[in-house]
């Protein structure tokens, strides 16, 4: 779980120095809760240095983006991660990193519509709040004062072309300006009454080019794809128009050429795809709904886990653009909830304050619809909730899909907010379906969490044993010393880590402790505790004592190239050890044999939680002896 940050241009700093620097980025965008980047080479020590960062939850790679999950303060650190990254001069087609074709779409999702989702998700939010007024007072909806707000509240998504101009422009780093007059011209009026007049039977042309009665508000891929081809005709351009004129030239010939070669060619071929899969979707909701709520309720967390989710959003506007309901953010919803209701599960469970505290924080957000602070703080971290979690929401959607469960107006974050959305008088019971598919998905999880636990903890698992017993008393009496001593894993000489030749350990940006400079080949536990993270490489260890302090042990310096050859590792993730256990061995000589140092980083990772880390002022350690000490 990220620990509280308010040192946010610290932060972006930190993490824009370990993914490689400003040279190192091809684009940044932001979404919910995760900075998104986009990088030219892929450093292999970055997700671990930034994934130890105070205010990080976690680091995913995937689909060609390294995404930095920091939860409700993302917007604070990518503002600051934007000054000091100039992204126009980012844009040298042969430095980029191509990648599959799916990884290209699914990042394009993400930079197109994060930027904006929380205003669908206000709009989405508002409509669900007419729905209950409505209830009532039907009276209401004849009013005025319904109709302003209601237009309000649709304005969004008559506008939406616009929203994704802006966007698209900046990820395709095309003119803004040109984009959203282009984009303006779809949604326009008179364009309306045009296609109007076409779906009744009047023939309309462009040059000779047949029209289509093909509308624009609220769709997705047709403004879309005009910004992405408006980008490479903007440079073919630009490159070829006198810098004198080229200022009104080129918007003059941008906007001729693709309004009309949107109408004729990109509108009709895109809207038609989209629909095309949105059918797809709606074929199986239809003839086989209980195993489409089954595949959504079960696996949409998992995809949010690697953040290809916002691949799915031109599938939900286009039903809600052709039948105004939609079902996948029905069973989106409850897969959403089995998740809170997982994390609620673990919170009655826990013995831990620290792990109440966490729970608590994480499902306040959930009630938002955003979890990965609940994924990456609780349910993952200990697995068996994710799992539960898992299989609560495909129960509770698949029991949902025999009422019909449908959305009817868009909601930009599914969650507890939004299911009055599935409030439709002419689908009376699809609102019952949800909410009893959402019931199932509260209760089940924490049922089971109640029955079969939350998984492997030392701090919650203590007292399962007699030797677990004897755990608990140990943290008892560290929590009442409001200390905890980390003991020297290594025999060896003590630097301060000023002193180390690497400036992620020797500024700080881990985490605080010292480094030694190893007279032996072992490895030892530094106290009682649990192992958390082990590197690909084995060249790195993560522990977390029983009363909560998180330390990293690095092995040498730049040993991540050595892909593990010198290392040989007694444990694994998720083992407990006891003080003074080896973890693992490793061969000094055939590291400085390869060129590498085997001075050896100890860092307390989560120093934000003490008040203070004494280290140890002596020259040389022997395994065992006291190192730092860590107080609350």
């Amino acid at each position: 779980m990220a620990e509280k940050v308010r040192d946010y241009p610290k932060l972006a700093g930190d993490i824009l120095e370990a993914v490689g620097g400003e040279e190192n980025i091809v684009n940044a965008t932001r979404c919910a809760t995760r900075l998104r980047l986009v990088l030219k080479r892929s450093k292999p020590s970055a997700k671990q240095e930034v994934n130890s960062l105070p205010g990080v939850i976690t680091v995913v790679e995937n689909n060609g983006q390294f995404q930095v999950v920091i939860g409700q303060h993302v917007g604070e650190v990518y503002d600051e991660f934007a000054k000091l990254v100039n992204l126009d001069t980012a844009d040298d087609e042969d430095d980029k990193p191509k990648g599959s074709i799916l990884n290209r779409i699914i990042a394009t999702m993400s930079a197109v519509f994060a930027p904006f989702i929380y205003i669908l998700a206000a709009a989405g939010i508002l409509q669900g709040a007419l729905i209950l007024i409505n209830l009532p007072f039907p009276s209401f909806a004849d009013t005025s004062t319904y109709q302003v707000i209601s237009f309000i509240s649709w304005a969004p998504f008559t506008f939406l072309p616009i929203f994704i101009a802006i966007t698209a422009s900046r990820h395709f780093k095309s003119n803004m300006y040109i984009a959203v007059a282009a984009t303006a011209a779809l949604v326009s009026p008179d364009w309306a009454t045009m296609a109007a007049s076409i779906g009744e039977g009047n023939s309309m042309s462009f040059l000779g080019l047949p029209l289509t009665e093909t509308t624009y508000t609220s769709s997705v891929l047709p403004p879309l794809f005009l910004v992405w081809i408006l980008s490479y005709l903007e440079r073919f351009l630009n490159k070829r128009i006198h810098e004198v004129v080229r200022p009104i030239i080129v918007p003059l010939i941008s906007i001729l050429v693709m309004v009309p070669l949107t109408l004729v060619v990109i509108g009709p071929i895109t809207t038609l795809g989209a629909n095309g899969i949105a059918n797809g979707y709606n074929f199986l909701a239809e003839y086989a709904p209980w195993l489409a709520g089954a595949i959504i309720g079960a696996f949409w967390q998992v995809i949010v886990i690697f953040g290809v989710h916002w691949g799915i959003t031109p599938l939900a506007l286009a039903n809600y653009d052709l039948y105004g309901r939609d079902s996948f953010q029905a069973y989106q919803t409850i897969a959403v909830i089995a998740q809170v209701g997982a994390v609620i599960g673990v919170i009655l469970k826990a013995k831990s304050k620290e792990v109440k505290r966490i729970g608590t924080s994480a499902g306040i957000t959930g009630i938002f619809g955003i979890t990965e602070p609940a994924i990456y703080g609780v349910t993952l971290r200990f697995k068996k909730p994710f799992i539960i979690g898992c299989i609560s929401g495909a129960v509770g959607a698949i029991v949902a899909s025999f009422f019909n469960p449908f959305y009817f107006a868009y909601a930009g974050l599914p969650g507890p907010l939004t299911i009055v959305n599935g409030i439709n008088s002419e689908y009376p019971m699809s609102i019952w379906g949800i909410v009893i598919g959402v019931a199932i998905a509260i209760v089940l999880p924490i049922i089971l969490i109640q029955i079969f636990g939350f998984g492997e903890d030392a701090a919650e698992q203590a007292d399962s044993t007699a030797a677990g017993k004897g755990e608990a008393k140990a943290e008892a009496s560290a929590a009442a010393n409001n200390e905890e001593v980390v003991y020297a894993p290594l025999n060896g000489r003590l630097l301060a880590l000023e002193e180390v030749p690497d400036e992620v350990f020797a500024s700080g940006a881990m985490g605080k402790g010292l480094a030694i400079e190893p007279s032996e080949n072992k490895v030892h536990a530094p106290f009682d505790g649990t192992i958390v993270m082990l590197a690909p490489t084995k060249h790195a260890i993560g522990l977390r004592s029983m009363s909560g302090a998180e330390v990293l042990i690095h092995v040498g310096l730049d040993t991540v190239k050595l892909n593990g050859e010198p290392f040989t590792l007694h444990v694994k993730e998720g083992d407990r050890v006891k003080q003074g256990d080896v973890l693992s061995e490793f061969d000094s000589e055939a590291i400085e044999a390869a060129g590498v140092q085997t001075i050896t980083p100890i860092i307390v990772t989560n120093p934000a939680n003490y008040k203070e880390i004494i280290i140890d002022d002596t020259e040389t350690t022997t395994q065992g002896n006291d190192l730092l000490t860590v107080v609350k």
